[in-house]
């Protein structure tokens, strides 16, 4: 039974939303709420960097735990995710969490369509909005590539490689303009096919140990760059 008014049920019915959704946590709020709150606030002189993204993120503990042995470096990655999800549980699983650093890197599960169809431009915006909420409450940022992909293993129909190519080119200009530290994945992790280096990868998608070790490395450096940044 649903206790919803219908003045509520009708915009939802015209957005297309089911009635199935309405009460659901469709941004999985729930996920990182008890490892939120057993968190202290950072401690004089911790520098804390929070990892917001999907299952590459949520993957890099567990395929490379040596790197999150320093409590400085916080993973919020959940397998799946598109921006919108991102943007609406960024407030609990990034802000409150006083972070100096949030590494953002989104966007590829937009492109599959996992929450159904969207534009480049729809998810350059979804980031730039997780961008400009970090400035607001002074995190600074740094701003991942997507990572090269040929082809979904669940979605074999979607054709990601140029997409990804485009919405890197959006990224990396809107890094620049607003003084926000890029991290290229991309460059150093793409074949000539675009796709992600075998010897990177498991499934064409998601990193593999060796995969993780280098993403690792080249967010070292970023985070170098972005703490020169004012």
């Amino acid at each position: 039974m649903y206790y919803l008014c219908h003045a509520f049920i009708i915009p939802l019915i015209v957005m297309g939303l089911s009635l199935d959704l309405v009460g659901q946590d469709w941004a999985n709020l729930e996920r990182f709420q008890k490892e939120n709150l057993s968190l202290n606030a950072p401690s004089s002189g911790e520098s804390r960097v929070v990892l917001m993204g999907n299952s590459i993120t949520e993957g890099w503990p567990k395929f490379y735990p040596e790197f999150f042995e320093s409590p400085q470096y916080i993973a919020r990655g959940i397998s799946g995710q598109t921006t919108p999800q991102m943007l609406l549980r960024f407030r609990q699983d990034v802000i409150d969490l006083e972070p100096d650093v949030v590494v953002i890197l989104a966007g590829t599960n937009d492109i599959a369509g996992n929450t159904g169809p969207m534009t480049l431009v729809e998810i350059h915006g979804y980031i730039v909005s997780m961008c400009e909420l970090a400035h607001a409450n002074e995190i600074n940022i740094v701003l991942s590539s997507v990572l090269p992909a040929y082809e979904y293993p669940w979605k074999k129909e979607v054709q990601p490689a140029e997409q990804i190519v485009e919405l890197n080119k959006m990224l990396q200009k809107y890094a620049l303009a607003n003084g926000i530290t890029y991290l290229d994945y991309f460059t150093h992790m793409a074949d000539r096919k675009n796709s992600l280096k075998e010897k990177y990868t498991y499934d064409g998608v998601h990193p593999n140990r060796a995969g993780y070790i280098k993403m690792s490395e080249l967010l070292k450096q970023a985070l170098k760059e972005a703490s020169k940044r004012p």
